[in-house]
């Protein structure tokens, strides 16, 4: 067992239930181990390193900031903060970013500011959020309340009050679940952890619209979805619809801890100074990692692989499961989040992946999770298919 194993075992909680395996380096779509085996990496740190491991572009912004400023007080203004702040408003529907370093600390900004909004409403106050069952928004005691999963939930009641859930992609239970409580409707315009659920084409408009009606605020959790893994920027892009306030993680800082969230002008004037805030939020080496993201996405082709690679590796998922109906149920997803349901348990069969080189993920029991970089080529989507065909073979 190697040294590193050893020490995580001994010392850090057991809050994961982590494989025999100690990384040591990383680039493009592939990881090495400590005994110098090579993995092919369809999981991206859970859709975090979207641009791959080490991206040049990323690491060179941040050694660059690294020899310049670590960190300053937000008391302060920093260059790299700025820049990302102004990139993110000029290629999204908003006018303002807070910066933070996680998910969860972004969907916590966003929750406090709706409640912000919803007690400052005519008629208020207006406290309630609706959320959808099977989401995840985070672990803090805010977040952990708005996630509706049960087994995440587990062991921390007294939850947080303020919370009501309905079935994601039934607009009529939505609509019959607002009150004069309610302040916000929060959603994932695609479902990441509660098994890669892709909602009508209409749904999100219909969403769209009861905000407006009702006077609610719509936010969409991108933490997993946005910067391109859907092919598009935001994920929200695909279904003509713009919210009131978004969140954002995972690949913003492409590796680096980092979170955002954006909200429109008429918003975001409800955070003031001392309503809101974070030490390390905008960190300058963070955020200027970000800004290479950005630049990288927009501008180095990336979004149209991750489209052309999307249809490619969902076609390849597609004829995996027309070879194999025993084993696989369905494929679903857009861009480079693609589910694919088993009829069974999908455990063994990332066991069995992960000893032949390949790392996947499997959520919600039974649903295979593809979210490789948004760089990876049509041979490793083969070579990743070769693997999974094995496994789906060895499993039936």
């Amino acid at each position: 067992m190697s040294r590193s194993i050893e020490q995580t075992d001994a010392h850090i909680f057991k809050t994961y239930g982590r494989f025999p395996i100690a990384f040591v380096r990383g680039e493009g779509a592939w990881l090495w181990d400590d005994a110098g085996r090579r993995y092919l990496d369809f999981l991206s740190g859970i859709a975090v390193c979207n641009l791959g491991h080490c991206h040049p572009a990323v690491v060179r912004a941040a050694t660059e900031q690294l020899e310049r400023l670590v960190h300053v007080s937000n008391f302060f203004y920093t260059a790299p903060q700025a820049e990302l702040a102004e990139q993110l408003t000029r290629h999204s529907f908003a006018d303002r970013v807070f910066f933070c370093n996680s998910g969860a600390e972004a969907n916590e900004a966003a929750l406090k500011l709706a409640r912000r909004y919803g007690n400052a409403a005519a008629g208020g106050p207006r406290s309630e959020v609706i959320t959808m069952q099977a989401s995840f928004h985070g672990r803090t005691f805010a977040t952990l309340a708005a996630t509706a999963q049960a087994k995440v939930q587990e062991g921390f009641a007294p939850l947080m009050p303020g919370f009501v859930y309905v079935p994601f992609n039934d607009f009529d239970a939505l609509q019959a679940a607002v009150n004069a409580r309610t302040c916000a409707v929060m959603l994932e315009p695609i479902q990441g952890e509660g098994g890669v659920n892709v909602p009508d084409a209409d749904y999100l408009k219909r969403v769209r619209g009861l905000c407006d009606r009702a006077g609610l605020l719509l936010i969409f959790d991108e933490v997993q979805v946005g910067m391109g893994r859907t092919g598009r920027l935001f994920a929200h892009e695909h279904f003509g619809v713009t919210p009131d306030i978004m969140t954002l993680a995972k690949a913003l800082g492409g590796g680096l801890p980092l979170g955002a969230m954006l909200a429109s002008q008429r918003v975001a004037d409800l955070f003031t100074p001392g309503s809101h805030a974070s030490t390390f939020g905008g960190n300058p080496v963070a955020t200027a990692a970000g800004c290479a993201v950005m630049r990288e996405l927009l501008d180095g082709g990336v979004l149209e692989n991750c489209r052309a690679m999307g249809l490619y590796l969902q076609d390849r998922l597609e004829e995996l499961q027309k070879r194999r109906p025993e084993a696989v149920a369905c494929v679903r997803g857009r861009g480079l989040i693609l589910g694919m349901e088993l009829r069974g348990s999908g455990k063994p069969v990332v066991d069995r992946c992960l000893a032949d080189g390949l790392i996947l993920n499997c959520t919600a029991d039974r649903i295979l999770r593809f979210l490789p970089p948004l760089i990876i080529t049509r041979a490793q989507v083969d070579e990743c298919c070769a693997i999974l065909d094995r496994a789906l073979g060895a499993a039936g």
